[in-house]
């Protein structure tokens, strides 16, 4: 676990912890967790980057890095990702966690869709793949 949390933490980040590892402040106890899409986390972040402006703050060098990562990867407004996912979650074969990735990747293939699922115990028809893809599209 806490090794796999730290990788994934753009997809499973929780906006308390995302707010207090930006702010510099020490966690003592998670009081509650919610995952949130690679958007969201860019929405964050810019609130992040506009306070410290505001406040003639200087930004961590890694504060910089996720701002600079968040816009160049985030694919979509925060409210379509969480819309999205949303919609993802209605179909069958859907986990959660599915939901977000293809959220914050936003596949325009079947290929790259394949990619998500390249884990999974099953597959998904070409069929399924492509209302997926189908999906993404309408979001973007």
């Amino acid at each position: 676990g806490q090794d796999r949390h730290r990788k994934t933490a753009t997809s499973k980040s929780t906006k308390v912890n995302l707010w207090n590892q930006v702010t510099g402040m020490k966690v003592k106890a998670v009081l509650s967790e919610e995952r949130v899409t690679l958007p969201e986390v860019r929405e964050v972040l810019a609130q992040v980057e506009a306070e410290r402006i505001a406040s003639e703050k200087e930004m961590s060098y890694e504060l910089r890095k996720s701002i600079e990562h968040a816009n160049q990867t985030s694919k979509m407004p925060a409210d379509k990702s969480r819309e999205l996912v949303k919609e993802l979650l209605t179909l069958e074969k859907m986990k959660p966690d599915i939901a977000y990735r293809i959220a914050n990747t936003a596949p325009r293939s079947r290929d790259e869709l394949r990619a998500i699922y390249a884990k999974e115990r099953f597959s998904l028809t070409g069929e399924e793949l492509d209302a997926i893809v189908g999906i993404v599209q309408n979001y973007l």
